[in-house]
Parts: structure tokens; sequence; C-alpha cells
């Protein structure tokens, strides 16, 4: 199909006719999306051309306006693309992945280096004080300017050829990296039978395993899956070593297991890459190319967060060692502690120490009621209320559910999609994203949010249960998405999650501690069969309980942050990235009895794309920031105190990135917090 051929006005890749302003995935197949792009990219690129050629003086309408409004179908067939890409993949989706994804740059980086277009921003930049800018314009014009010369306007020919020829390789690199991740998960189960393969392990676990190995062809068999809502829980309760050693393994060897998914070479080329892009741009590294527009600024500042933390982390994981040492020795093992065993005898810890185990929670954590907790929360807080459209409107996968947001006055606010379920067109982990920002320039537009996860599905007429973990996670990702669908600014480049790094984790972040919430609970946490809520007992023991494990789980975390921070900081890439991750955790003395929660060859954060590269971090900084906010609501007496959510919504969750992140958190809270408020809530002092 020719691109002349192809009405973008009329198309259903650009042109969505669902309700709730939604595509209408019915007329969508995989096969329309290679033209649409090409016709959409043309497009974009006659409409640059006129902003640039524009022979009249630069005025905020006519450049800044326009470029923000500019590639409107572009923006529509790469939301719909990108989405399938992550939650709903196939063969003929990754090649045109991988063909995709450079295109884009290349793309992209032409705009960025076209000199009569940075001309016209740059005028604008320097005429900035005098053009009476409201402060949201004001903010989009500095970020504009300098998104331009980051992405290298003010280089020389030779150099913006270069420049550009590097980003394209890493948009291959990078999609390249993601799919072999996702091909070691999918092929890859461990299949049991029923008797000693399952012992110790809970029913709902049981049941997990028997969907997931009924899915692949299996039926009457028990299947070990990559997915961690079934990998963690069976490493926590299976009694047999040897098979928890084998699902170890193969879980922590992703992206490492030779051939064509092995991902050694991607991050060597990759990371030199990135250091040769760092040098081009004026950067001493690539670390100090991605904190220049953060809070944190610099890696020494990062360093100054995670290093204290990580120290705390060690002394605490050593303590508890010594704990577990005294467990297995109590039950007759004189096993050597072993990375694959940490779990296990940790639940047995739990047990000893609050008289209960994870697998008590799960009966009262069905998916259905913790959704409609996230919901009630979002109601008391911002008065928004959710209305589910069953079988009304499609989407990508059955599985996908949508919902229509409302105000408090009954407008509508958003549309709301959520992918719960994992499959193996799915990539591993759970994230927000948007089919469509929200913003008032030109015709404007409502946010259309999504939240995908990757939790066990259950035999068919039974609920899904989830671990506390799978909780947070839905709650996290929540509020992600409450950042999307409260965001009320006027330009598109600033709306929602279009925050620093270091900033986007405090919505989602700060959305779980109403989880626990006592009264959130004993409304929502009702036993699957019985409806009754969970006993007080069982309540004020998970309570308790909320630190228990803080030095694995900050070890995990913080190795993972150090390492990318490490890759990162250097003017020059290693060599032998393998070699560096050993000799970086060697040097920070990690615990033979813990890995990296994401071990280099499968660290989708920091490979696959360049989102959180030299930004892992900004999980923990971002948490300094929740605990100190949660706080506030404590110290009010109420944890939905309208005064507060009021705030919240206007300075946290609507504000996007319209202002800067210091100067909202200040807006709320009154004054920057200390990492302390962070370490106590984890358990670490």
């Amino acid at each position: 199909m020719s691109t002349e051929a192809i009405d973008l006005d009329r198309h259903p890749l650009t042109h969505w006719t669902a309700p709730l302003g939604l595509p209408d995935f019915t007329a969508i197949s995989d096969d329309q999306f290679a033209p649409v792009f090409d016709a959409a990219l043309a497009a974009h690129e006659t409409e640059i051309a006129a902003i640039a050629g524009n022979e009249q003086e630069p005025t905020i309408a006519n450049t800044l306006e326009a470029l923000e409004l500019a590639g409107e179908a572009l923006g529509r067939v790469s939301a719909i693309f990108w989405g399938r890409a992550g939650a709903h993949t196939n063969p003929q989706i990754q090649a045109l992945e991988r063909e995709i994804a450079p295109k884009m740059s290349r793309h992209f980086s032409a705009i960025y280096m076209n000199e009569a277009l940075f001309a016209r921003i740059d005028s604008l930049y320097a005429r900035r004080d005098a053009l009476g800018l409201d402060a949201e314009t004001a903010r989009v014009l500095e970020k504009t300017w300098k998104r331009f010369v980051k992405a290298g306007a003010k280089l020389g020919a030779e150099d913006k050829k270069r420049l550009a020829a590097i980003g394209e390789r890493l948009a291959s690199l990078g999609a390249q990296f993601g799919q072999n991740v996702l091909a070691d998960e999918a092929e890859w189960a461990l299949f049991l039978d029923d008797g000693d393969d399952l012992a110790g392990l809970p029913d709902f676990l049981k049941d997990a395993m028997a969907e997931a190995a009924e899915s692949r062809g299996q039926a009457g068999r028990f299947a070990v899956t990559l997915s961690r809502s079934i990998i963690e829980p069976f490493l926590t309760f299976s009694a047999r070593r040897d098979l928890r050693e084998k699902a170890f393994a193969a879980f922590t060897s992703r992206g490492e297991n030779g051939g064509e998914t092995d991902n050694g070479a991607i991050v060597k080329e990759t990371l030199a890459l990135r250091a040769e892009k760092a040098k081009l741009l004026g950067y001493t590294s690539y670390a100090a190319l991605k904190l220049d527009d953060t809070m944190a600024k610099t890696p020494e500042a990062v360093m100054e967060l995670l290093v204290p933390v990580w120290e705390k982390a060690r002394e605490k994981a050593a303590a508890d060692k010594a704990e577990l040492e005294r467990i297995a020795l109590a039950a007759g093992s004189n096993d050597k502690i072993a990375a694959a065993d940490w779990r296990y005898w940790q639940e047995k810890l739990r047990a000893e120490k609050y008289a209960f185990d994870e697998a008590e929670l799960k009966p009262y954590l069905q998916l259905d009621r913790i959704i409609d907790a996230c919901f009630d929360v979002a109601n008391r807080l911002f008065g928004l209320t959710f209305e589910e459209k069953k079988g009304i409107i499609a989407a990508w996968h059955e599985d996908v559910r949508v919902f229509e947001v409302k105000n408090a006055d009954g407008s509508h606010r958003a549309t709301f999609l959520a992918d719960y379920f994992n499959r193996p067109s799915k990539r591993s982990g759970a994230w927000m994203s948007s089919l469509e920002s929200g913003y008032r320039l030109g015709d404007g537009a409502s946010p259309i949010i999504y939240n995908v996860m990757n939790f066990a599905k259950p035999p068919k007429g039974q609920p899904a249960l989830l671990s506390m973990d799978d909780a947070r996670t839905l709650f996290h990702e929540f509020g992600h998405a409450l950042h999307g669908i409260l965001t009320d600014v006027t330009w598109p480049s600033v709306a929602g999650t279009s925050v620093s790094r270091d900033f986007v984790e405090l919505p989602s972040q700060l959305y779980e501690h109403w989880l626990t919430v006592p009264e959130i609970l004993e409304k929502h946490a009702l036993h699957y069969r019985t409806g009754a809520p969970m006993p007080k007992a069982l309540l004020d023991k998970m309570l308790a309980a909320r630190t228990f494990n803080a030095g694995f789980a900050t070890v995990e975390f913080t190795s993972s942050a150090l390492v990318d921070m490490a890759y990162h900081a250097e003017a020059d890439a290693p060599e032998d990235p393998g070699a560096f991750e050993a000799e970086t955790l060697r040097r920070l003395a990690m615990p033979d009895e813990i890995v990296m929660r994401h071990r280099t060859p499968h660290f989708l954060h920091v490979f696959s794309g360049d989102g959180y590269s030299a930004g892992y971090y900004s999980y923990m900084w971002s948490e300094v920031l929740d605990a100190d906010a949660f706080s506030v609501f404590e110290e009010t007496g109420g944890v939905f105190d309208p005064e507060m959510a009021g705030k919240l919504r206007t300075f946290i969750y609507s504000a996007g990135g319209s202002r800067d992140p210091e100067e909202l958190y200040t807006a709320f809270r009154g004054k920057m917090p200390s990492p302390e408020a962070m370490m106590e809530k984890r358990g670490l002092i």
C-alpha cells in the first residue's frame, strides 16, 4: 500500500472513532502499521518544514505552539503500536519494531538538528524575558530549547551526522534487547507433576501453575514460569531445593544464555555508544548528560543518597542472614544459604516472628477487590469515579478492561484501560503509559491512560489472588495512572508523567501508602470464599511485618541502582560489561546470598531503551519524597484530609512538568525532605 493511498484523517490507526475517544481496535490489523507509519512520518516532515520555513518573525504561536501540535497522526499510530509491542506482541510486530525504532530515531534527529527550526526556537529563547510569558509557557520554551541542544542542534555538520547515527543504532539495540529478554522468558518453563514436585506449595500457587501449564499445552501438569507472580512465590514456598535452584538459575540468567537471545554484545555496544554520545555533547559522562535536567543534577548527588542506604542495607541483610541460618539449621538443613534459598527461609522466619505467612494473606487479596480499593482511594482523595464498560469497547486483547473516569460533578475526566494478566506475548514487569495525554492547547485532549501488569491468570471461574507485593504493584502503577488522569496543563509536552525521571516515581510510590491504611484493608481485603474481612489479628501482624526483610529488598534494589550508575558515570565504557558488573559488586561487598533485582543481561529499565539509564536510582530518590509526603497526612490526623488532598492534587498529581519539581514539592510540603524518613520507613534505622 502506498503512502498516497492512506487518508490519515480517516484511517483507524489515526482517526479514533470508538466510544470514549478510543481507537477502533476491531478495525486494526498488524499489516496496517508499516504504511501508516510511513504516511504519518511524511505528514510530520511536511508540518516541520512549514514551521521551519515560515518567513514571519518567530512567535510562540507560529513556532512553539505549532511544533507542539504537529505530528498528531504520528503520535496516534505510535501510541497504538508501542502499546502492542509491549503488551501483546508477535513476530510481525517484533520485526516491525526493529525497523520502526531506528526510523523514528532518524526522523526526530532530523527535526532537532534542523538549523532553520532551531534558529526560530533559539530566537524565542533569547527574547524570552521580553515576551511576557506565563510560567508554564516559559518552562516549555526552556525545556524545548534544551532538548534541541541536547539532541545536537549546536554541533557541526559531521558531529550531527555521527550523533544521529548513534541515536539510530541505540534505538535498534534497545528494541533487540527487550525482544531477547521476552524470548527467554516466554520460551522457558519448568513442568512439574503432582506429588513431591509440589511439596510446600500453597493451593493458590498450584492453581496458577496449572493454568500456566494448560496455556502451554501441558494440561494436568504444573508450570513454573519466569513471570514474577509465579517464580517468586515458587522460590518462597517450594520445599524442593533442587527445583528452586533450577528455577532461580533460569530467572537470573535471562538474556545471558548464548545464541541469538544473548544480550552481552548489545550491552557492550550500547554502553560504548552512550559514552561517545556524551562526549560529542560536551559532558564528562553519560550519567552527567542524563542527570543534567533532574532533581539530583549530578552523579555525586546520587551517590550521596545511595551509599549510606547501601551500607545500612548490607548491615541489615547480614543480621537477617544469621537468622536464616539459625532457622535452616533448626529445620535440619546443613546447606549454606544460597541465593535460591533466601526467600524460602525468609518465609519460615516471618512465620516464626509474626505467626503468619504470605499464603495467609492471599485469600483476602482478590484482584477485583484491590482494584476497587485503588478506585476508592482515588474517590476519597480526588472525587473521581470509575465506571467499567464491560463488553462495550474492544481493546488490544480480550483481557483488557475499559473504564470511564468521571469528575466529582459527573463530567468526563479520562479513559482508563487495564491489562492485568501475564501471557507469553507480553513483556515482563508492570507499567503505565498513555494512548493520549491530557492538555488544553489547540483543540485540547482528555487523557487515555493504561496500566499493564503480569499477574498470574487464575483457572476459569476462579478469582485472581494477589500477593502483598502484587497489590503494591497495582497501587504503584495506578498512582502513575492518576498522574496522567489528573493532569491539568496547557502544553502537551509537560502533561502527566512528562517530568524529571527522579520525580516521576513520587505519585506512584506515594499512592502505595494508601494500600495499607487499615480502613482501606478492612473494607476491601475480604476473603474470596466467605466475604469476611481480614481478621484484625492478621491485619495487625501484616502491618507489624511491613519492614520485615528490609535488608534483602534494599540490597536487591540498591545494588542494581549502583551498578547502573557505575556503568554510566565513567567517561569510557567498560570493555567487558559482565566483568565490570562482577567487579563493581565485589567492590561493594555484595552479599553472596543476594542477587541484583535486575542483572545487566535483562535490565530492561536501563537497556531496553533509554528511559532509566543512569536513572534507576530515581525510585529511591522519589521514595525519600514519598515517605516525607505521606507523613504530612499522618501529621494532620487523617490520611484523607481534604485540605492536604487538594494540595496533593494541585502540586503533585495535576501539575505535570509545568513547574520545576523541587518548586512543586516545596509548594506541597513547605520544604524538601532528608533521607532519614525513607530509611526509617524501610526499617533500616
